[in-house]
């Protein structure tokens, strides 16, 4: 599990989650009506899903008749998914995304912590020049005369005499 925690942690869309702390402040502003339908529509969605289908194994054990929960099963349970698909196309993508992005924020954070892995920082490819440092070369630019990925050897020199090296 610690693998898939890890491998999961460094796709980009987990890293940007984390680093950008994804919240859901979106949800302080009042919807328009069209969500707020999209979101009882997948509210009920959950009604007629789980609670359906308990209801038809009650019926079946009272009449005796496993056919009921065989066949209204799977039925109740599809019909649940349509609803909560048309519960998410009149919500719209906005706030669905907003949602697992928190979601995937909380989720793989706990996760982390839980397996003592280190969080990821900023998604370095959106940050090419950090503090001075080209993570494409790896070169430290400390002259800002220099072109980017130009080795300062001056620099390096200096380097190599203070831990006892050249």
């Amino acid at each position: 599990m610690k693998k898939i925690v890890f491998y999961l942690s460094r796709t980009r869309s987990v890293r940007s989650a984390i680093a950008e702390r994804a919240d859901l402040s979106a949800f302080h502003r009042r919807p328009d009506p069209k969500v707020i339908v999209g979101l009882a529509v997948i509210a009920f969605s959950y009604v007629i899903g789980w609670p359906l289908i308990a209801l038809l194994g009650i019926l079946s054990v009272h009449y005796h008749n496993a056919a009921i929960v065989a066949v209204g099963g799977p039925v109740a349970y599809g019909i649940s998914h349509l609803v909560f698909l048309l519960g998410m196309v009149l919500a719209g993508a906005k706030y669905s995304r907003i949602f697992l992005r928190w979601a995937v924020c909380q989720g793989m954070t706990r996760m982390m912590t839980r397996y003592r892995l280190p969080l990821p920082g900023p998604v370095l490819a959106d940050v090419p020049v950090v503090a001075g440092h080209n993570e494409q070369s790896g070169y430290h630019r400390t002259d800002p005369s220099l072109p980017l990925g130009t080795f300062d050897y001056q620099r390096a020199s200096r380097q190599n005499e203070y831990h006892g090296e050249g």
